[in-house]
């Protein structure tokens, strides 16, 4: 044991059965070693921030929400990460506007959670003078910061959000693609001008409906009419363009796709009033016309909710740094990724990504490919080795010299497969389409073959007859069905946690017949609340000499240990190396750390540890000081989840793990269930295009860029996160991990959604059908037609809203 002082805390006590939450971030407390006063903190890390905002007099942060409380901050030793914001390129892109000395940017910042987030990061100027001030856009989880460039910089108000709990996610990919919000800013317009002119032609259409002929001044009359046709030509020719837009385009190609009929049924409207209005002989029906348009733009607001919240499809870029250090002849520069090429020098430090293929120059290399294959295992390399990008570097820096582009390395071949290029297209959506080709046929042949009758039996009324059928019997109410029961489940879901890129995505879970699991990260838990020291107990100055060196490592092991430890990172490790399958070992502060296996640390064979858990021994100064057990731990409900799976769906576990857990597994998920290990993820792709092949619906459910490639080549793909705003490439779906247990409920829900879909199609062809039938006998006006047609709409929007609300409480969603 080391000589040191053990820290002394007034009040604290021996008996901590009792336990400890975290004052800063809620978290468990392991002991009672960090605290002022009566409050005690996890961490160092949590008690500077509370130090911070009480010398700021900003504690009132800790009263706005007391269930919902702070994050915890980076440890010791972030800062380094942020040099790359002190290239003026980079600082260029990322800055939103630049005059004079007055700069804002806008930053995603994942950890904000809940209203004491907004209050304390809206008080950023509190903490830092040079900080003008931050807006907060709580939906979309971003901040907009503006700042006194001269007082301080971009880096700086990085690291200020880092310390205390809100890193900004900053990636390549969002600065070497512009976000396209163009197209839904759009939308958002069209949605409004249909909504203003709906709005207000119904209220000067109202006197129309109400009041005999001679009732209004017919200057009024003729004012209001006239005032409604104004009102409707932008509906008309903006609104509506995308649906004519997409009925010639299928015309073009000898297609009757849905918007045809939405688009007869339109122009009949629009058509038929200007008529009325323009001869005076009635009022029109702009009213019904408008509310068409508008009840349809908005079914599909719901098919954009969710993707504009979160990011599916971020590709490799998104993980690698915005630039990387280059040696050249007269030192060390940061240069933006982007401009790197074949031939530069490239220093990688500990943890840092190689971002291309290069060649092994100068140092130690230690390279964990985890990111690439799902395995933690270090390979080590010699000068003269090939590293492949994607590769994170482990213990000292080593200088690399790039031989491929990053274009043209391996992880972006990987990634350029092309699976990733495939789009999908509902069923559903394919059935309305089927349905709308022969729909308008019938519905022509219907409208003439009517005309042609009461042309004979009373011509009188040919022309309302003809009318009354094309505007009565539009197939509005089949095309809002899907949008808005799929798109009121995709809500749902995300009040729920689980969050789907389109209703295509909820109407595809509803039609698979095969999940494919993924092991490490989405069947197993990656918390470390589970982790004990068995030995005499650790002080202050040893806790902090483990985790400086634990920080070095990021086997799995390693980094549950280091997040279960209290205590700072306040050490340099020095002549730091890690031996794969054994463990790590450095200098810190002057003393000799190994942690690892029993063989590695304590020179001696491993003590008996239960089965299921993994022991890592740790040796101060070549003395034995004890060992942590770590529990190998499978998410909450995975027993009861996958027993009711299997009730539906065929389960087979594909993994890039060594088989080491079989017999676990086997105990959750049968001897009938096919487990396949160390699977490269071309070996994965390729397996799930195998089930395709044989006619499977197949769900894959993984958690890293090493599934990235079976999650886009299934039928749909979803990633388990434990964070939802930082995660994945290529899903479909992003299930947060405390949601795991109700994962079969919310696959019963996709499946219940569909059927409530196939309900108000009934709706609606019953709808036409009584409609047509009044309409053929000249029974309805036109007037009538259009006030039933978005009363149908609006018939079907109600019951599969409150459709699928009743059915997700059945459910015991929310």
């Amino acid at each position: 044991m080391i000589n040191v002082k053990p820290l002394h805390i007034p009040g604290q006590r021996d008996d901590s059965s009792t336990e400890i939450i975290c004052y800063h971030c809620g978290d468990t407390c392991d002991n009672r070693d960090v605290a002022i006063g009566d409050k005690y903190f996890c961490c160092n890390g949590c008690k500077t921030v509370y130090e911070l905002l009480a010398e700021k007099d900003l504690c009132d942060y800790y009263d706005i929400d007391e269930t919902r409380r702070g994050k915890a901050p980076l440890d010791g030793g972030y800062a380094h990460r942020y040099d790359y914001l002190n290239d003026e390129d980079i600082v260029g892109q990322l800055v939103d506007f630049a005059d004079g000395d007055t700069r804002m940017a806008t930053f995603r910042v994942p950890s904000m959670h809940c209203s004491s987030c907004i209050w304390l990061l809206e008080r950023l100027n509190t903490l830092n003078a040079g900080i003008v001030s931050v807006r907060v856009n709580f939906p979309r989880k971003e901040a907009a910061v503006t700042w006194n460039n001269t007082r301080i910089s971009l880096r700086d108000i990085v690291v200020l959000m880092a310390s205390i709990g809100y890193e900004p996610y900053i990636s390549l990919q969002d600065v070497a693609e512009k976000r396209k919000h163009t197209g839904d800013r759009k939308l958002y317009y069209k949605i409004g001008i249909a909504g203003f002119a709906f709005g207000n032609i119904m209220l000067m259409s109202f006197p129309e409906y109400l009041a005999s002929d001679t009732s209004i001044d017919p200057v009024f009359r003729f004012a209001f009419r006239y005032l409604n046709v104004l009102l409707s030509l932008p509906v008309f020719f903006y609104s509506s363009r995308e649906y004519f837009a997409s009925a010639w385009a299928g015309l073009r190609q000898r297609y009757l796709n849905i918007d045809v009929p939405i688009s007869l049924g339109i122009i009949m409207l629009f058509a038929r009033s200007l008529f009325d209005i323009f001869t005076n002989t009635g009022a029109g029906f702009l009213d019904s016309f408008t509310g068409l348009v508008f009840f349809l733009l908005i079914g599909k607001i719901f098919q954009k909710k969710s993707y504009d919240a979160l990011s599916f499809d971020r590709d490799f870029r998104s993980y690698f740094p915005l630039s990387v250090a280059v040696r050249e002849d007269d030192g060390e520069h940061n240069i933006p990724l982007t401009r790197l090429k074949v031939g530069n020098r490239i220093v990688i430090r500990n943890q840092e990504l190689v971002p291309a293929d290069a060649v092994l120059l100068r140092g130690e290399a230690n390279i964990d490919y985890s990111f690439v294959t799902g395995e933690a295992d270090l390979i080590s390399k010699k000068s003269g080795d090939r590293i492949h990008a994607g590769g994170r570097q482990v213990g000292q820096a080593i200088e690399l010299e790039v031989i491929k582009d990053i274009e043209q390395s391996y992880l972006t071949r990987l990634w350029n497969n092309d699976i990733f290029t495939k789009e999908s297209h509902g069923r559903l959506n394919a059935l309305v389409d089927r349905i709308s080709t022969h729909f308008t046929a019938v519905v022509l042949a219907i409208a003439f073959g009517a005309a042609a009758y009461w042309s004979f039996a009373d011509p009188s009324i040919v022309t309302t007859v003809f009318t009354a059928v094309l505007i009565v019997a539009c197939p509005c109410a089949l095309a809002l069905s899907s949008p808005f029961a799929l798109g009121s489940a995709q809500r749902i879901f995300g009040n729920n946690d689980f969050y789907t890129k389109n209703t295509d995505a909820v109407e595809t879970l509803a039609g698979i017949d095969t999940i494919v699991f993924d092991k490490t990260g989405t069947l197993t838990q990656t918390r470390s609340s589970h982790v004990r020291w068995s030995g005499p107990p650790l002080e202050e100055a040893e806790r902090s000499l483990i985790k400086s060196l634990l920080r070095q490592s990021t086997h799995t092991l390693s980094r549950q240990v280091f997040a279960s430890l209290a205590g700072e990172v306040a050490q340099d490790v020095e002549d730091y190396h890690e031996v794969p399958g054994q463990g790590i070992a450095g200098n810190v502060g002057g003393h000799e750390i190994m942690i690892g296996s029993a063989e590695w640390a304590w020179r001696e064979e491993s003590a008996s540890v239960d089965v299921k858990s993994s022991a890592v021994y740790v040796s101060v100064d070549g003395a034995p000081r004890g060992h942590f057990t770590v529990p190998n731990l499978y998410r909450d409900g995975l027993t009861d989840v996958v027993h009711d799976m299997q009730k539906e769906y065929e389960l087979i576990i594909l993994s890039g793990d060594t088989n080491r857990e079989e017999g676990r597994l086997r105990t959750i998920f049968g001897d009938v269930v096919p487990m396949h290990f160390d699977q490269t993820p071309e070996d994965k792709l390729e397996f799930i295009q195998q089930l395709q092949a044989g006619g499977r619906s197949v769900m894959m459910v993984g958690d890293g860029l090493n599934d990235a490639g079976a999650l886009k080549a299934a039928d749909i793909g979803i990633s388990v996160s434990e964070d939802i705003n930082t995660f994945s490439p290529a899903c479909d779906g992003i299930l947060a991990a405390d949601r795991f247990p109700m994962f079969h409920r919310l696959l019963a829900f996709a499946r219940t959604s569909v059927g409530i879909v196939k309900a108000s199609f009934v709706i609606s062809f019953a709808y036409n059908i009584v409609g047509l039938s009044f309409a053929v006998a000249g029974l309805l006006s036109p007037l009538v037609s259009a006030i039933l047609m978005p009363v149908s709409s609006v018939t079907v929007v109600a019951f599969t809203t409150a459709a699928t609300r009743i059915m997700a409480r059945r459910k015991g969603l929310r």
